[in-house]
């Protein structure tokens, strides 16, 4: 049975909270479940309201949507929240320039996992080892690709904040998208910067191991990036498929 627990923090530096999730273990239009987590950039209040704006937006269409394929029901739920984000930030002279990462994913009732993605916030696969399925879309990681830089020191450079990817910014959005077929003790965990930049990968499964439960683990993955300085927001999911 599908378990999850979802969590977001303002952290110990920030002042607002640009971070937002969408859980809902129950059907969401034609898809059996749906998980979200969007990380908003922008001066003032539009980091905030790309963030909530494009889930929302996203989660509204989904249940609207009468496709049966759940990659183009995604798809499309996420490309029309762009136009009408990219319209928001055009039509406030205030807003513009801001934008969200955004993660989203469902499991299908034959257990395959589909996840789309845009921009740097993650979703990983958690078993007996942690695997990021997700490409960063940063800077960053077009070096570590380009073997400008070595992958250890990517998550301590100066510029890893720097996206190349984002939903709201341009007129039109390539979303990445990624299906595989879960097993027993596959779990999903899904991120902001704000955990990934805190806490090293190694320690993320060290948390996990060391807690029972969906929700302890969420809140212990949360306070573990706040004793590491909590320099960002943080967002959390964490989804056990086969609890």
């Amino acid at each position: 049975m599908l378990k999850s627990f979802s969590r977001t923090d303002v952290g110990i530096k920030r002042n607002i909270n640009q971070d937002y999730i969408f859980r809902s273990e129950m059907p969401v239009g034609q898809l059996p479940n749906l998980f979200i987590v969007a990380d908003g950039m922008g001066g003032h209040n539009a980091g905030d309201f790309a963030s909530s704006f494009a889930t929302k937006r996203t989660v509204e269409i989904i249940e609207q949507s009468e496709e049966d394929n759940p990659i183009r029901i995604i798809r499309r739920a996420m490309e029309q929240a762009n136009d009408e984000l990219y319209l928001e930030a055009k039509n406030h002279e205030e807003m513009q320039g801001m934008g969200t990462t955004f993660v989203a994913a469902t499991i299908m009732e034959d257990g395959y996992l589909y996840v789309a993605n845009v921009g740097d916030s993650r979703l990983y696969l958690v078993n007996d080892e942690i695997v990021q399925i997700t490409r960063d879309h940063s800077l960053v990681e077009e070096m570590v690709r380009a073997g400008k830089l070595d992958r250890d020191k990517a998550r301590l450079h100066p510029d890893k904040n720097i996206i190349t990817r984002a939903v709201g910014v341009a007129d039109d959005l390539k979303v990445d998208f990624f299906d595989m077929k879960l097993k027993p003790g596959d779990r999903i965990l899904m991120c902001t910067d704000g955990l990934s930049n805190m806490v090293t990968e190694e320690d993320i499964l060290k948390v996990i191991k060391e807690n029972n439960g969906v929700e302890d683990i969420v809140n212990a993955l949360v306070e573990r990036a706040n004793e590491n300085g909590g320099r960002d927001n943080i967002a959390v999911i964490y989804a056990d498929p086969f609890a």
